[in-house]
């Protein structure tokens, strides 16, 4: 079957993302998602939200509800779910458990021959462990060769292996790998993939609590829950075999997933997994939302909180490992939809730009419209100037919204750019000054503010050609006192469209502090 086509005798695609709520969403998480829920959506199937909460240990209290204020806030809306119901209740692992779900599947495998009862204690695993290391033997696993060692249902005879579980003694419940065989299936990522059975260790299914691993709690979900396509990490590829046997020994081969492992997310260096240490280290964001991490307070960063919006986020990371095989970068979400393909995923890992994050946030703040913008810069105004301050207005902000706008990534960054606007420079740029504070210029800023007297309609236009007539009368190039007029105005040697400054200051506020540099410089 070709990776990215739905066979007619196919049901409906229905998709999952299937996190554990071990603390925040990973972007990587949020990437999985995207990909599962573009798919979905494409073929006009459902994406499924399911949480994976098997690791009792590692739950920590907020993360379900982070994951799935983070999937909303993205806009990857599940059709199904924790949080959303659906036909297939409950989309809890730790209560489908309850139902016994798990152990039915798990029992079946014991009752074909496919897996056994392992009684082994962690100490003795870890004995056995460094025993082989003292032995040369560093990749040490349970598998088809060293089974017939341990302590488990093969070894023990049926009285001995009851009695024991009858006692209460602690056992997992392992796979059964048969050795021998070549384990083949097509990913939609990477085509056909090819193990050696005799390298697939014995999994564990069930562990000492009853609780279900993730090798067999996601095959029984995606069976009951009729998935069609399994999207996931590439961390989950070494144990593909052993998932796909557990379908063919279950004997529902025909029951199993189309299965997509994505490349990894690569440090901005291109070594290594993208992690939290690195933003910390580089100043990013590595996850959808801020975290306030329960046990310590510490916070994390989140790419909402640090001014991105969602539908910038989520088009840079669909290029995170994909590419439309077009010039277009810029993707609205139901662009997404329709160009998203499997074909065009990348089998290398990608590496994250922190700068390209900001490109494309840049790009959907230009396509706000001014008056859009205006209106949040407004409450920005009147946080920095004060409710009743004159410039805190609709029309104001809009005016500095247009000479700012294709200066900024994010809008928080308005108030700073636009500082010159209504703050007047109590320092000038010393090199500006150096180089074009000399006699003559000194001559045309004296005479500047009755030259700007004489403009009835103060306009950029008209300020501007006020601003070179003088130059003209004065046998001056407009250069050569140009950035000197935007450093008495601003204090700055560049910046922003200097006589669209001039016009939204006014007339008088440049006059004035014209002279005030004149006094400060002179």
């Amino acid at each position: 079957m070709c990776p990215n086509k739905i066979s007619e005798t196919m049901t409906s695609v229905r998709t999952r993302f299937a996190p554990s709520p071990t603390g925040p969403l990973h972007m990587g998480g949020v990437r999985t998602a995207l990909y599962a829920y573009l798919f979905a959506k494409q073929h006009n199937g459902q994406f499924i939200l399911r949480i994976e909460d098997t690791d009792q240990n590692r739950y920590v209290p907020g993360a379900e509800e982070y994951i799935i204020e983070a999937l909303t806030w993205c806009g990857i809306t599940p059709d199904e779910g924790v949080g959303f119901g659906g036909p297939h209740e409950p989309y809890r692992q730790s209560e489908r458990k309850e139902k016994g779900f798990y152990r039915q599947y798990a029992d079946q495998l014991i009752n074909s021959g496919h897996a056994y009862i392992a009684f082994d204690t962690p100490a003795e695993l870890e004995a056995k462990r460094k025993e082989a290391e003292a032995a040369g033997n560093h990749t040490w696993q349970y598998d088809n060769k060293s089974r017939m060692s341990m302590t488990n249902s093969l070894t023990l005879s049926a009285e001995e292996t009851a009695k024991r579980m009858s006692n209460g003694d602690a056992y997992v419940i392992r796979l059964k790998v048969e050795p021998g065989t070549t384990v083949t299936f097509t990913d939609m990522v990477r085509g056909e993939v090819s193990f050696d059975s005799n390298l697939v260790d014995d999994k564990v299914m069930i562990k000492a609590d009853g609780m279900p691993t993730y090798h067999l709690a996601h095959i029984v979900d995606d069976i009951m829950m009729e998935i069609t396509h399994a999207i996931r990490g590439e961390e989950w590829l070494p144990s593909a075999p052993a998932h796909i046997l557990i379908y063919q020994y279950l004997g529902l081969a025909d029951k199993m997933p189309l299965y997509a492992h994505l490349p990894l997310l690569l440090k901005p260096e291109g070594n290594g997994k993208l992690s939290k240490r690195d933003g910390d280290r580089l100043g990013f964001p590595v996850f959808p939302l801020e975290w306030k991490d329960p046990a310590t307070g510490e916070v994390s960063s989140g790419y909402r909180e640090k001014g991105y919006y969602h539908d910038a986020f989520v088009n840079m990371l669909a290029f995170l490992g994909w590419n439309p095989g077009t010039e277009q970068e810029v993707f609205s979400m139901e662009e997404l939809i329709k160009a998203f393909s499997f074909d065009r995923v990348h089998k290398a890992g990608a590496r994250f730009d922190p700068e390209k994050a900001k490109w494309f946030n840049e790009q959907y703040l230009r396509q706000q419209s001014d008056e859009s913008l205006a209106t949040h810069f407004v409450d920005q105004l009147k946080a920095k100037l004060g409710a009743d301050d004159a410039r805190a207005n609709l029309s104001f902000a809009t005016a500095a919204v247009r000479l700012i706008k294709d200066r900024i990534h994010f809008e928080h960054e308005m108030i700073g750019m636009s500082e010159c606007l209504f703050t007047a420079p109590s320092s000038y740029d010393e090199k500006v000054v150096a180089k074009r504070w000399n006699d003559k210029a000194k001559a045309f800023f004296a005479a500047l503010p009755s030259q700007l007297d004489t403009v009835s309609d103060f306009t950029a236009e008209n300020a501007k050609l006020a601003f070179e007539q003088l130059a003209a009368q004065q046998e001056l190039k407009p250069g050569d006192v140009l950035q000197m007029f935007r450093v008495l105005v601003s204090g700055q040697g560049s910046g922003l469209d200097l006589f669209g400054m001039v016009a939204l200051l006014g007339k008088e506020e440049v006059k004035k502090r014209i002279d005030a540099g004149r006094a400060a410089l002179n």
